[in-house]
């Protein structure tokens, strides 16, 4: 599948509404993450849930403005992505695979809903890749835009890719990019996640060994 190389764009978290796209109810995501309640407001939230998603045995993975407030302990930040490593016990059988995924491909994103506190799911495409640049996102910082909906909770839900591997790390929404040099806006309402390939080594670096298959 060819890739779709934009010139990066400046993407600001749009905070005025509660979500972007479509999502719906889902017991698959039940396998897939799980609901952390935080003590401070979330980006995708005006209440206090998030979303983890189960790591290994002893840890899982989030965004790390919800790794902030967590009632879990933090073990890492991500140095300059929106990305964070929470200790938390999940089943001794965990072990996520990865695998990054192509621009056009077709992704599913999995999370709770603050509103409905229920596991729900949406469907889409990865559209660009842009930077978002606000305090828990800074150089060199890539993020990926995509046309699956996201709701007030998701943050720190997980990406998958068609074949079940974990793509990326959802962290916010925008109603708009815009062209750097042009200022024209050539996206509206997208999720955003931060790919698999902007944290791979930070990852294996800080739990000791490669979660499942990456790539």
């Amino acid at each position: 599948m060819r890739k779709r190389l934009l010139v990066p764009a400046l993407a600001a978290l749009g905070l005025c509404g509660c979500s972007v796209g479509h999502t719906e109810y889902s017991r698959t995501a039940l396998s897939h993450v799980d609901m952390s309640f935080t003590g401070a407001p979330t980006i995708l939230g005006l209440g206090t849930l998030g979303t983890t998603i189960p790591l290994t045995p002893e840890y899982s993975l989030t965004a790390a403005h919800v790794a902030k407030f967590a009632l879990q302990r933090v073990k890492a930040y991500h140095p300059y992505c929106d990305v964070a490593i929470i200790y938390h016990k999940n089943s001794p059988y965990t072990l996520t695979k990865f695998r990054s995924s192509e621009m056009g491909e077709p992704i599913k994103m999995y999370g709770y809903s603050f509103v409905s506190a229920l596991p729900v799911e949406s469907e889409g495409v990865n559209l660009a890749r842009t930077t978002i640049r606000n305090l828990w996102n800074k150089k060199p910082c890539m993020a990926v835009a995509s046309n699956a909906g996201v709701v007030q909770g998701m943050s720190g839900g997980g990406v998958y890719n068609r074949d079940d591997t974990l793509a990326g790390v959802i962290v916010g929404y925008t109603s708009g990019i815009k062209n750097n040099r042009s200022g024209k806006v050539f996206l509206k309402d997208v999720s955003l996640y931060i790919p698999y390939g902007e944290f791979k080594t930070w990852l294996q670096s800080n739990i000791n060994q490669a979660p499942g298959n990456s790539a």
